[in-house]
């Protein structure tokens, strides 16, 4: 009986581990697809908690972090980063769904929440950290990048100062810095009209 027990003992162990295996595989094929599915697209626009709220709300967008784009140190922080230690730029990474909302739509979106001729920084945040850019990660997404770019240009008989520059590293702000405008409204407001953002919004693009 001890040598039964024993058997069956193993075999319920042996069957519980075969049943995590798949489940885990399964789980694990589902976030590969996943993965398909969704697209990521960077920006740097000024203040990341400004253009983290911008996408945030669009349908089609599936999640937005704020972070650091387009610099070679390891690890930045968001201290050394405001204090222009480094050669990043606050940006945003956007996790978007292409079925339902595609990349000359998130770069609409973009250009109305940056001022593109400014090439000091954005509204009251100033210095090289708070220049905008798209980094982009195919040629497709640089020509229609740049597309946009030369449209705005004739439209406005100005020169766009945005560059446009191939994706390489995107590390993810600090948390207390994620989801800023659903967090800390009152100190987001605070800074948003502050700083001069929507009024320089809507002398640029008009109301959107």
């Amino acid at each position: 009986m001890a040598v039964l027990k024993y058997f069956s003992y193993s075999s319920l162990i042996c069957a519980f581990i075969l049943s995590m295996n798949i489940s885990l595989s399964h789980a694990h094929l589902e976030q590969k697809a996943m993965t398909d599915q969704y697209k990521t697209a960077y920006f740097a626009g000024g203040c990341f908690w400004c253009t983290e709220a911008a996408f945030q709300s669009q349908k089609g967008v599936i999640d937005v972090i704020s972070g650091f784009a387009g610099g070679t140190e390891p690890n930045p922080t968001y201290r050394d980063v405001a204090y222009g230690k480094t050669n990043y730029r606050e940006a945003v990474e956007v996790t978007y769904d292409p079925k339902s909302i595609d990349y000359t739509k998130l770069l609409e979106i973009f250009w109305l929440s940056i001022d593109p001729f400014d090439e000091g920084g954005q509204f009251a945040d100033r210095g090289t950290h708070y220049t905008t850019a798209i980094y982009t990660q195919s040629d497709e997404e640089t020509q229609l990048a740049q597309e946009s770019k030369a449209q705005i240009e004739n439209e406005k008989g100005k020169t766009v100062v945005t560059d446009i520059l191939p994706h390489t590293q995107f590390f993810a702000a600090e948390n207390s810095h994620q989801d800023f405008h659903l967090k800390n409204p009152l100190r987001y407001n605070a800074y948003k009209y502050g700083s001069g953002r929507v009024k320089k919004l809507k002398d640029i693009w008009g109301e959107n």
